[in-house]
């Protein structure tokens, strides 16, 4: 697939904000043992080296926070002493700044039809 020149290859970068927040899901999981896949370690490395997203990666991303908002309800989210393993998994994913992040590139690559 052909990323769609609607966007900038800065705007496609992903935020500073998002990259710590990646760190941060990477520090939780090593040192809790637990939280996210495969997947979420290899997102949170590339939102870490700040990699420009593609098309796919944007949809993708999106469709993780919109399925995975129901686990801010978890009784632990966000706790500093033993966090719950889907807050890791969201960090791993860049957090909530990058959800806001790609839901405007979303909408961006929607107004033109992709």
């Amino acid at each position: 697939m052909i990323d769609h020149p609607v966007l900038s290859d800065r705007q496609r970068t992903p935020p500073r904000a998002v990259a710590e927040a990646a760190r941060k899901g990477l520090d939780l999981r090593e040192e809790h043992g637990r939280g996210g896949t495969g997947v979420g370690v290899r997102r949170a490395e590339q939102l870490m080296s700040r990699a420009v997203v593609s098309d796919r990666d944007i949809k993708s991303m999106y469709s993780y926070f919109a399925r995975h908002a129901v686990d801010k309800r978890a009784r632990r989210w966000g706790d500093a002493d033993r966090p719950s393993t889907g807050y890791i998994a969201w960090m791993l994913w860049g957090g909530d700044d990058a959800r806001d992040w790609i839901e405007g590139l979303r909408k961006a690559l929607r107004e033109v039809g992709v």
